[in-house]
Order: C-alpha cells, then structure tokens, then sequence
C-alpha cells in the first residue's frame, strides 16, 4: 500500500509540548466513521472482510477513514516503545493509610481492610433500607454471626433468583454457567463453620460471581464464545479466585460477557444479552456486564470482571455501581485468558466503596512472575471515615476532555465536582491532555493485535463459530502491521510522560467514567450482535489511560440522566496509589448516598 502513503501527523517532542490550560493543543474529538449494522449486513459486511483482496481494500480505507493512518501508521514520532506499562515500585505518600506487606495472607488483608472501615456506618438488620440500596459484606457478615440466617439460606435465594431472572419476561443474561448444587455445598461448608463459632473471615459465605474470562473450577472458560472451552481446559482456580476461596468466599458462576472483550455493550448472540437493572432493555454495557449487573440487581455484593479497555469501569458506571481497575500487575493475571497481555487486568465490581476495599484487600499483592523489585510490594489501605475526608486532593481536569460527552453526563459530573469542591475543598487544577484520539487509537491498535495474536492458533477451526459483530472485531485486529503496532507502543511512551507530569502538579485525573449513558438493546441484535462504534467509542472515551499506561482507576455513581439511568464519576491515579483512589471515591459516595436509588429488578437476598 506504499502508493497511497497517507500525509503522517509530525509529533511535537513531549518536552515542547505544554500541558497548562492554555495549551494550543487541538483536542480532537473521536473520529468514528462506521455505520450501526446488524442482521443481514452484518453478515454482508463481514463476508466481504474476509475475501482476500476485497477485504483488504476496505480494511485500508476504514483504517485511513478513521485517522488510524494519520495518527499511527504513518506518523512521525521519536519516542522509543514502551511495550509494557509494568511500573517499578513506587512508595508513594498517601494520606491516611494503613501499610501492609502483600506477603500477608488474604484472610490478614481482609482483617486490615475491615479495621480501616468506620464502625459507626454499620447499619442494622431491622432497619427499613440497606446500606445505600445494596446489603454489604458487613451486612451478611453480621447476619450469618448473629445465627438470623445462614449462608444456605442466602444461596438457596440466589439460586431461586437467578433462575427467575432467566425466565420471560426478565431474561437478564447474567450467568453463562452457575452449578446449584455446587453452590449449595460451598454454602453447607460455610454454614458449618459459622455454626461452630470458626468464619474464615467476613468474606466467608460471601457470594462471588466471576467473569467467564477468568478461570474457576468447576466451570469452563468460555470467554463468551461457544468453543473456546473445547480448545483450552480450565485446570485450576485462577489466583484471584484461590484468594477469595481461601477467605471464604462462596464462588457462584461464570457471568456473562461480551464476547471475547470484543465490544462494548454486552449483547452476546450466543447466551443472549445481559439486560442494566436499572431497565432491562438497556445494555449493562461490555464486557463485564454480567457481574456488573448481578452487582447491581443485588445478587452479589461483589463480582470479578476483567479490564482492557474500560471493560470494568464503563458497565459499574451503567449499572451504578463501583469499579475499580487497580495498577498494572497489582493483581496477578495468573488464570485469566490471555486475551491482551498489556493491557487487561482483573478488576472488582461492587455494590459499596467499602466492599470495594474487602476485595481488594483479598486478591491484591503480586506473584513472583511480575513482582518488580526484589522485595514485595507495600499495599497502602485508605482509613475511612464518615466524619471527616482526605484532605488538600488536587484534581487535574481537562475541560475539553472532561465537556466531550452528553448533557446529561456533562451536568451531573460536574455538579458533582463542584460539590465535591465545596464539601471538602478539593482544588481543581486545569490541565491539558494532548492526543487523546491518538492514544484512543494505538490502544485500539494495541488491544487488538494482542488479542488476534493469542487466538492465531485457534482461528482456522473456530472463526466462523464467533459472533458476526466479533468476526468484524478480529478481522480488522487482524489487519494491524507490525509498523502500526510498534508506533502505537511508541505513543503510548509519550501519553505516559504526558500523565506522570500531570502527576507531579495533581493527585488524581477526574473525569466522566462514560460519554453517554446505556442505550437500548434493540431487537435486530440479538442474534448477530451489532456494530456500534460511534456508541462504542463514547463509552470508552475516558477509559483508556488506565489500560494503556498500567495506571490504577475508579468509578463511583454520582447521580442519574433524565431516565433514571446512572452516571459515574472517574479518578486516574499514579502507579500504586489504589488507597488514595478509594478514599476519593468513598468521600464521592458519602456525599452522593442519599441521593441513590435502587434499580428497577432488586434482588434482597438478605431479607428474602
């Protein structure tokens, strides 16, 4: 394709480039040219992809539509790649923490994170609400003490639950696999050391549901295909997993997702799409949507999803819950699917800040494969209080950035902001971004290689068992060059200088978690999925720093559009600063409680 060499975009030397508020930098919005498709242009637009010489004429001028050329392919830039965002350790000041070695058990972590939690925000069994709307770990902990009910009990309500939910007219598309009697007898277990006086921890006879991209006994992998299961066995826990058993934890299915992490809404033609709690004909969004919506409906107080891009923190915020991405490789990957070696990471959904913390707690801390010193890393816990929050947080926000998204989104976030200034006196410090588009795109280029490349093997046997919408995804992934993706790491080098000089003026980056709110799942997508990438590139638009440079991340609920569908909040942190990300995201959820509201379908499994 030498002949048609699009005009590259020259990259300023980051040293020149100024990231005040009164930069010159153009913010460029996204530049999605793709139309919806469904049904049987889809299945056309597919076919065509795949011939050789066809295929690859649109591919170029899809890429070259959609700037990929002009800001990758053929750019000019200097910057060395960086190939791996792993950062070395960094015993950074936080405030109001707890220190502790990630060599403790996960039962000790989770003891350190209840002893960080506010006594007085324990709620009682007899009054007329939950804690906000979702019963917490605390909550079923008291509960299962107190002998007024039992972990059997609650997984006898969640199975009866979950097989209403997937019945008309509700079909919530929240598990791929979850085994009752398997339940049952981890519940029994439970119930017995409950009854002896012997919990493991609070997470004991806690219910868990896992994303089905990471592995867990006694279920398959599927990764929301119908085949992958067949091609690579689930052999063991993955070590997220084992370190919640070890606490516990009643571990009850493999949830739904997006297929692949291909896409961004969660419908999946294969198990059918996982439906928002707060209208079950919205999307829940991707890919972990079925344990951001079990969250959500109240099912489960927390759930396990995976994050590439945004695919965590983008459905917690359309379901209005928690979800924290931590920094690259504080949580080992160890049995999860290698779908995107650098950019995906475990994350935690969860009803509460505070649950948010016990889970992290648990599964936190790395494995000799990514430790990155000679000793193990120090986890800080934030010291939570209701009275009183962190002090003197400096927020870095990009207006431009920050204003790219709906009204709805606009108005809440930043009223929101502005009640956070005067609740707390957090200062705002206006900061520029430069090339977000351009690090939208290489982490697309990213992402996509990684994920073509660790299914390479697979593709001849299982590429016409994939969804329509995920044959489009894999063939434009399999289209980028060698070039495209060392330019996308060599862009990735500078966004990361860009953010850690940011760093050194401000705490956190703030900034929506979505551009838009859940849409409506319509029809003709059911069975062949939909390309959507306008919508698409609206949900991830503010997700991509914390995938693309290992940096840790939150999103917590602030509020609802004019449906009543919710809104989050994001903070962006430095490498390590998990505890400061909690803390703001607790003092965000003080000050916003009153104001939630339960979804629509609210499963109270505490109450029955």
């Amino acid at each position: 394709m030498g002949l048609f060499k699009h005009k590259g975009t020259v990259y300023t030397p980051v040293k020149d480039l100024d990231l005040g508020p009164f930069s010159t930098e153009f913010y460029l919005q996204a530049n999605v040219k793709a139309p919806r498709m469904t049904g049987i242009w889809i299945k056309i637009f597919t076919l065509f992809l795949e011939c050789p010489i066809l295929g690859t004429l649109l591919l170029f001028i899809l890429k070259g539509n959609n700037l990929i050329h002009k800001l990758i392919t053929d750019a000019d830039l200097k910057e060395s790649p960086l190939y791996v965002p792993l950062h070395p350790f960094e015993d950074i000041e936080e405030k109001q923490v707890k220190s502790l070695d990630s060599s403790l058990s996960p039962q000790e972590k989770v003891q350190l994170a209840i002893d960080c939690m506010p006594i007085s925000s324990e709620e009682k069994l007899d009054e007329e609400t939950p804690s906000l709307f979702h019963w917490t770990i605390m909550d079923y902990s008291r509960a299962y003490n107190s002998g007024c009910l039992t972990p059997r009990q609650v997984a006898e309500r969640f199975i009866t639950a979950v097989d209403e939910s997937t019945k008309s007219p509700l079909q919530m598309g929240f598990f791929i696999h979850y085994n009752a009697d398997d339940i049952l007898r981890q519940a029994n277990e439970s119930t017995t050391r409950y009854q002896k006086g012997k919990p493991i921890s609070v997470l004991d006879g806690i219910l868990v549901a896992v994303k089905d991209e990471i592995d867990c006994l006694p279920y398959p992998t599927t990764g929301g295909t119908k085949w992958l299961q067949d091609e690579r066995r689930c052999m063991d826990d993955a070590c997220c997993v084992k370190r919640l058993r070890l606490c516990g934890a009643i571990i009850v299915g493999k949830t739904n997702m997006h297929e692949l992490g291909s896409g961004t809404s969660g419908i999946n033609p294969h198990y059918g799409p996982t439906r928002n709690p707060y209208d079950r004909n919205k999307i829940a969004g991707g890919s972990s949507s079925g344990s951001a919506s079990v969250v959500s409906a109240g099912l489960c107080p927390i759930a396990l999803g995976v994050d590439g891009g945004g695919s965590v923190r983008m459905p917690a915020a359309l379901c209005g819950v928690v979800g924290l991405k931590p920094t690259f490789a504080r949580i080992p990957h160890a049995g999860v699917l290698p779908l995107n070696w650098t950019v995906g990471m475990v994350g935690i959904l969860a009803g509460t800040v505070e649950d948010a913390l016990i889970a992290y707690a648990a599964i936190s801390g790395e494995t000799p494969r990514y430790q990155s010193s000679g000793t193990p890393t120090k986890i800080n816990l934030p010291l939570l209080s209701l009275t009183e929050s962190i002090s003197g947080i400096r927020l870095a926000k990009y207006g431009k950035w920050f204003n790219d998204c709906s009204d709805d989104v606009r108005t809440c976030c930043s009223k929101a902001l502005n009640k956070l200034q005067d609740s707390y006196a957090w200062k705002i410090i206006d900061v520029t971004i430069p090339e977000i588009e351009a690090m939208r795109l290489a982490h697309y280029v990213t992402i996509g290689s990684e994920c073509s490349t660790s299914l390479d093997s697979f593709k001849e046997k299982s590429f016409a068992e994939l969804g329509w919408d995920v044959r489009v995804a894999q063939s434009i992934y399999g289209s980028f060059s060698s070039l495209e993706y060392l330019k996308a790491q060599r862009i990735r080098n500078r966004q990361l200088q860009f953010h850690m000089k940011i760093f050194d003026e401000a705490d956190v980056i703030v900034s929506p978690t979505t551009g838009v709110t859940a849409y409506p799942i319509q029809d003709d997508a059911l069975k062949t999925g939909e390309l959507d990438y306008v919508n698409g590139a609206a949900l991830v638009r503010y997700s991509i720093a914390g995938n693309f440079l290992g940096l840790p991340a939150v999103t917590v609920p602030v509020g609802y559009d004019k449906l009543g569908l919710p809104i989050g909040l994001q903070f962006i942190g430095r490498p390590w600063s998990e505890a400061t990300l909690i803390h703001l995201a607790y003092a965000v959820q003080v000050m916003c409680m009153s104001e939630y509201r339960k979804p629509e379908l609210y499963y109270d499994l505490l109450r029955g």
